[in-house]
Parts: structure tokens; sequence; C-alpha cells
């Protein structure tokens, strides 16, 4: 099947199937419980669509075709995870196929594709501690050496979805740098000190501060080698940051939907909404936004398909996709006036989950500040003296 095809069985299945479940109470303010993530992704799995991205193979759709997918999935805050494509899963299935051995694929990867365990990756810190949020390299986790073992101790936060996982992902300084290591979940040496409470509402298990004490992994559970964790991160982190953008530009799709019907369909001064000036020009915004949103991910997406690493073109794509979500998110909540702060349509919470979104996976001002070190590194080289 190709990506088109692909993404509209899902589109397909999450408009049918999963839009009925948006006001199911088992969703919480943590996220929806695995009791009714296993009751999704069964109807997933029964309509051929559970983790659609990766095929009979092991291998991946290309990174333009996964664009069409993810979007699709996200037409409903509960199509990512249902077909099995939402984060931290998505990116860490990514990394795995990558860079695991074949032993590491059978044990942990395998159990993610087949969508029957989640996942959780234990990078960044509390901020109170001093420890890595978006800069890595103020990382406090230990790893250290003991015979064939490794034993790690710190603290994390933020770590999405580690109340319920079963494999973690684990990165921790080594001797030799930042090092990453696979853990079966839960471990009694892991504790979740709390579930923290956040305006978002989409991702099971909510986003956790766990507490790492004397963690012994043995040494074949470190991806790569000692010291690789932050090379190894790079595979992981472009594409993490584009898909993030796939998915809650689905999302914005069914919001403008929505909040495009309501206008049509309400009247208020002798006429539709959409005919007073101030609300069509909000839609008609909508529309630019979307469109160049679209056009920012399948760029980014075919930098990716080359092959190249596309850490800065990413952050491009990152910032200017959800700085233009955000606007589309505002405008549908502000379309629909009262209707648009309730939990009656999933308009709200698609504002709650990209405003979060802002943040996750490098906030705005991070990205920007990344790309003005390199304007200047690119003009210092340019001002170099060429010699033949």
């Amino acid at each position: 099947m190709s990506g088109a095809s692909i993404a509209a069985a899902v589109a397909g299945f999450v408009r049918d199937q999963m839009v009925p479940y948006e006001h199911d109470p088992r969703r919480s303010a943590h996220g929806p419980s695995d009791e009714l993530v296993q009751e999704l992704r069964d109807l997933a799995r029964a309509a051929g669509v559970l983790t659609p991205h990766i095929l009979s193979d092991g291998s991946h759709l290309s990174h333009r075709d996964t664009a069409k997918v993810l979007r699709a999935a996200g037409l409903s805050p509960l199509g990512p995870l249902a077909v099995n494509v939402m984060a931290p899963d998505e990116g860490n299935m990514y990394l795995l196929g990558k860079v695991a051995s074949t032993e590491q694929k059978a044990r942990f990867l395998s159990p993610l594709v087949d969508g029957t365990a989640r996942s959780a990756f234990f990078m960044t810190e509390p901020a109170a501690d001093g420890g890595a949020g978006s800069d890595p390299s103020m990382m406090l986790t230990t790893a250290a050496r003991d015979g064939n073992h490794w034993v790690v101790n710190g603290r994390k936060a933020f770590i999405t979805g580690a109340d319920g996982a079963k494999v973690g992902i684990v990165m921790a300084k080594a001797d030799e740098g930042a090092t990453m290591f696979l853990v079966d979940l839960p471990d009694p040496a892991i504790t979740i000190e709390r579930v923290l409470d956040t305006i978002d509402s989409s991702m099971p298990g909510g986003h956790s501060v766990v507490a790492i004490t004397n963690l012994r992994i043995p040494a074949n559970q470190m991806l790569g080698n000692p010291g690789d964790g932050f090379k190894l991160a790079q595979v992981r982190l472009a594409p993490a940051r584009l898909t993030h953008c796939m998915r809650w530009l689905g999302a914005c799709d069914r919001a403008n939907e929505i909040a495009t019907d309501y206008a049509c369909r309400r009247h208020a001064f002798g006429k539709p909404l959409v005919d007073h000036e101030g609300v069509g020009f909000m839609l008609a915004e909508n529309l630019i936004d979307l469109r160049q949103a679209e056009l920012m991910i399948d760029w980014c997406a075919d930098v990716l398909d080359t092959g190249a690493l596309g850490t800065v073109e990413s952050s491009m794509a990152k910032v200017a996709v959800s700085e233009a979500l955000m606007r589309i998110a505002d405008r549908c909540v502000q379309v629909m006036g009262g209707t648009g702060v309730t939990d009656d349509t999933i308009v709200a919470q698609v504002f709650r989950e990209v405003r979060a979104f802002r943040i996750y996976d490098g906030p705005t001002e991070v990205h920007k500040w990344s790309l003005a070190k390199k304007i200047k590194r690119d003009w210092r080289d340019a001002q170099s003296p060429v010699h033949p």
C-alpha cells in the first residue's frame, strides 16, 4: 500500500471508530487508561491499521509518507495512541529500529511494534535539581560500571508515559559521556514520585517525576557504546520533532473543521457567524496557516528522506509549525465563543495540547537560539579568507 492509501485507511478508522470514544470516562487528566488504550488498539488491529508506519519487513515508511499517515491519525486525540504512532513510542520505535542489536529488537522493540507495550524515554531532569532540560549536557544522572553491569542513579522529570510503561530508555552520564540503556519496566529501582498535573491529557501515563536508585542494568542492554548517548539522540531527535508536528497538524485540521461547522450553523446579528468578517477572516487565516504548516513539514521530511540529520531544518519546522498550530487552535476557540472553552468538543483539548507542544521537544526560544548560533557561525565562515 502507498502512503496515501495507508493514510486514507487511518483517517477513515479514526473518524468512524475513534471519534465516538472521545467522551469515554476512561480518559482522565493524566491520559487515557491502559484498559482504554488496549481496547482501541484491538480495534485498530482488527481494522489493519495498527502501527501503520512500520511495514511487515520492519522498514519504515518514508518521512514524507509518514507525514500523511500521522496527520490522519491526529484527527482525534485518541487516534495516535490507537494506531500506535503516539509519542514517545513512535520515536522510541524509530530509534531502536535504527540502532538496537538483533537481540535488543526482539526483546524491547517487538512488543512496541505489536502494540502490546508502551515505552518511556528517561532524559529530562528536575529543574529544581539543576538537571538536564533543553540542555542535555546538564545531565546529573550517573551510570557507573560494575563488572558486567552498570549502576544508574538520579532523578528524572516530565517522563511521558512512565506510569504503566513496559520498556524504558534511560540516559545517564558515564565517564565516557552520555549513555543510553534499555530497561524492563516496572523495576523496583525506578520509583514514580508523582505524576504531574499538566494542561495536556492525551498521553497515557501522563508525565512523571521519577527517582532512579541503584538501578542495575546488564551491559548487553546498552544502546551502542559508552558515551554514544548524544550521537544516538540525534538519530531520534529530528524525526521525533517532526512527527509531533504531523500529529498535531491533524488535530488542528479537525479543530478547524469543528469551528467551521459551528460558524456556518450558528447565527447571530441576522446572519451566520461565518458571514461576519471578524469570524470569516479567522477561518481564512486558519487555511493559510494549515497549508504553510503542511508545506514546512513536507520540506523537512524531504530533507530527512535524503539521509541527512535535518537538525537545522527540524528546528525551523518545529518553530514554524508549533506557532502556526497555536494560532489555529486559538482562533478555533475564539470562533466558537463559550462553546470553544468547554469539553463539549475536542477544540479546547487541542488548544491545551498544542500549547504544551510549543515547549515539548524544545521550546521555540531554544530552537531560535540554536538557529541564531548557526547564523553567526555561517557569517564567520563567510568572512574567512579563501586560500587556494
